[in-house]
């Protein structure tokens, strides 16, 4: 009799979770005290990440999901942060990833359906990520933001109720901000880092 063992992924190590699923693929990759990261590039990190996700049982952890998001991710921080050079050129790579999917309204037993089509599994976390983008740009393109910290590269939806937010997170970033700016009314000059 053999059993054979699923491995659970490990804990997802970023420190920003729980965001929309396009600012959450561009979260792979992080900076803190210990380096830059990259969640996708590390043993594992494709598993972690579509567990983290969501997607584990709709998405295969396999080569061409992790090239689909690669791209798309690609695609999303060159428009997002505005660092890819020729826009047009990434409103094409994210509409390639677009091109790859579709909504297929059916009726069902119940009522109305809506299925996702993808040209193979592998391409379907992607579509997701892309896809939410559009919903993001529809309903408040001025709540994606990047972290107003300098060294920062994560980005976040802004759900407060004022538009507020400025931080990815006020116990990392926003306190090293505050801590930054009250030793520089009390010393009289800027923070040595």
């Amino acid at each position: 009799m053999s059993a054979s063992l699923v491995h659970a992924p490990e804990a997802d190590p970023r420190p920003l979770l729980g965001e929309p699923l396009p600012l959450d693929l561009l979260n792979t990759r992080w900076i803190d005290d210990g380096g830059t990261h990259d969640l996708l590039e590390r043993p594992g990190g494709l598993a972690i990440w579509l567990s983290s996700a969501g997607l584990v049982d709709v998405a295969p952890d396999s080569q061409e999901t992790l090239g689909a998001l690669l791209a798309t991710r690609t695609a999303l921080h060159a428009i997002v942060a505005g660092e890819g050079g020729d826009p047009e050129l990434s409103r094409e790579m994210l509409n390639d990833t677009l091109g790859h999917g579709r909504i297929r309204r059916v009726l069902g037993r119940t009522g109305p359906e809506t299925a996702v089509e993808t040209d193979t599994p592998g391409w379907l976390a992607a579509w997701r990520c892309a896809e939410l983008y559009l919903r993001l740009l529809e309903e408040g393109p001025d709540r994606i933001r990047k972290c107003a910290s300098p060294v920062c590269v994560l980005h976040f939806y802004d759900t407060s109720k004022n538009g507020g937010r400025r931080w990815c997170s006020m116990t990392s970033c926003g306190n090293r901000a505050k801590t930054r700016r009250h030793y520089e009314r009390h010393q009289g000059g800027p923070a040595r880092a």
